[in-house]
């Protein structure tokens, strides 16, 4: 590392939701930072219930967002990596050379399912609607009243099939699940939930196993099931991915364990700490280990060894519609207390911690040397 420490590092970060996005803000004033993502914008990806139910943005200007940062913003797509050139190839041609490499590349809602043996694992649901898709599914909505399936009973089917039966009461929504709604929630928690899904007359089937989404019987399926992470470039590349979930296998300070000069931060790194265990994919997880994957490259800079990421849970936030919601009190491994807060104040709690997030990346943009000290966020 003294070799580059004497000149401006070179960082290269892969992804700009949450996770890229800080880590490149924070490493900003020390380092020559290249934000490698196609999209002009910034997407509050924790608002897509509310594109699909109709609001008109959730995104933001991500020229505005590093104004005066002097990171450079690549419009592309990375299509290759070279660990041993530490080099990215890109969609329009340019190569980026790197000291350190920081993959954000985030996850997405896996359309397969389940292989067989080595065999990839056909794609049921590919004609669906995803979270990913929900501009589309609005304009599908807009058509016309029908029948809409959302399968999937976790956090994510749970807010879009409350937004969108809220938003479109013309709409007969329905939410299949396998096994119980809201498994990660208390009892007081999926008792809330079923009140509200009930008062905006979304039918829930519980223990409703559909196979494809001609199997769930509707003028239109959102798909709302399992998250895949964006992994594939880094494991054509040769680094050590988990098999189960795509996600780069990382130590304590969430270095890439086969390649320690590649760093992985939210939904792309495995990443766990003793209090937690292994951090679902979300945004709560995805600014912290963003911070700490920019804490980690700057101590390696001054050839300090870097700290072992520390997190733990606090709360889990559910929207259901834009006048409820549920706040539910977790341990530090993300199980569930009995506390919870409902309600109007829930949803007003809710509203701020996804607000915050923004706040926290644009005060990342003024005040890089202050991000530290936020809570929830550490170093």
């Amino acid at each position: 590392m003294k070799s580059v420490a004497r000149q401006r590092l070179r960082v290269v970060v892969l992804g700009g939701g949450y996770a890229g996005t800080m880590a490149a803000l924070r490493l900003a004033p020390y380092a020559q930072v290249t934000l490698v993502d196609p999209a002009d914008r910034f997407t509050e990806r924790v608002r897509l219930h509310e594109l699909a139910a109709g609001r008109p943005e959730v995104g933001h200007s991500r020229a505005a967002m590093l104004r005066g940062t002097g990171i450079e913003h690549l419009a592309a797509r990375a299509t290759g990596l070279d660990p041993g050139a530490r080099a990215v190839h890109t969609d329009c041609g340019r190569t980026l050379l790197y000291d350190r490499l920081v993959y954000a590349l985030g996850s997405h809602t896996d359309l397969r399912g389940p292989g067989d043996g080595d065999a990839p694992g056909r794609a049921p649901w590919a004609g669906a609607f995803t979270a990913e898709s929900a501009a589309a599914l609005h304009k599908r909505l807009r058509d016309g009243p029908g029948a809409l399936a959302v399968v999937g009973g976790g956090l994510t089917g749970i807010e879009m099939a409350a937004e969108i039966a809220e938003a479109h009461p013309g709409w007969q929504v329905r939410l299949l699940t396998g096994g119980e709604i809201g498994g990660g929630l208390s009892v007081r928690g999926r008792d809330h939930v079923r009140t509200v899904l009930d008062r905006l007359h979304v039918r829930v089937e519980e223990g409703r196993r559909v196979a494809d989404g001609d199997d769930a019987g509707a003028d239109a399926v959102l798909w709302t099931g399992a998250m895949a992470a964006a992994g594939s470039l880094a494991r054509d590349a040769g680094l050590e991915t988990d098999p189960a979930t795509g996600r780069i296998l990382v130590d304590a300070a969430l270095r890439s364990v086969s390649h320690p000069d590649i760093y992985a931060a939210g939904d792309a790194a495995a990443a766990r700490t003793p209090r937690a265990g292994a951090l679902r994919m979300a945004c709560a997880t995805a600014l912290p280990t963003g911070s700490h994957v920019a804490g980690a490259i700057l101590a390696e800079s001054r050839g300090a060894e870097p700290r072992p990421l520390s997190y733990a849970f606090l709360v889990q936030c559910v929207s259901l519609g834009r006048h409820d919601g549920l706040i539910q009190s977790v341990r530090g491994d993300d199980t569930p207390r009995e506390r919870v807060l409902t309600g109007r104040p829930a949803a007003r709690v809710k509203e701020q911690v996804v607000r915050n997030a923004v706040r926290v990346l644009r005060l990342a943009a003024r005040r890089p040397g202050a991000v530290p000290f936020i809570p929830g966020i550490g170093r």
